[in-house]
């Protein structure tokens, strides 16, 4: 049941790999905004005013005061992985969601994901983000919707890439 599990992930990162990235949005100017508006099917538009800007490690350490609330945070995308997923208390399918990890922002000179940080997104939303990658800087929109094991778990119903890392050449 565990190796199908890791292998339906794998499977899904080979296939976020291939697919064309239609539903990224880069903190760019206004005329790249305008040729991948065109190019992109409709990106799911949302009020950002219903969100509460909040700092990743505030509702890490006070969950319970986020909970059914929609937040917006930035943060620094690590990598996505298969974390909580099928969690009884705090369900949300492996067949319909993957699990990404953002990094912890109290440190610096080394890269520690925050894993106490459960963030969902759906498949079909997650798939067009094949050019995602570790160190990436994000904006993360989502709704808290469970703190179980003291952890805050998040539905993250929007996500844009607001500026891409620069590879290093090796």
């Amino acid at each position: 049941m565990y190796i199908k599990k890791i292998a339906s992930s794998l499977l899904l990162f080979i296939i976020i790999s291939f697919y064309s990235s239609s539903c990224i949005v880069f903190g760019q100017n206004d005329t790249t905004k305008l040729e991948s508006k065109k190019q992109q099917p409709a990106i799911q538009q949302i009020d950002e005013n219903q969100y509460q800007m909040v700092n990743s490690l505030d509702v890490v350490n006070n969950s319970s005061n986020y909970l059914n609330k929609k937040i917006k945070m930035n943060a620094i995308f690590d990598k996505f992985s298969t974390l909580g997923l099928d969690y009884k208390p705090a369900f949300r399918n492996s067949k319909d969601y993957i699990s990404f990890l953002i990094r912890r922002s109290d440190v610096v000179d080394h890269v520690v994901p925050l894993s106490e940080m459960k963030l969902f997104l759906k498949r079909e939303i997650a798939e067009k983000f094949i050019d995602l990658e570790s160190g990436d800087k994000i904006e993360v929109y989502g709704r808290v919707f469970s703190n179980a094991l003291g952890d805050p778990w998040i539905e993250v119903e929007h996500l844009k890439i607001t500026n891409k890392a620069i590879k290093k050449k090796s």
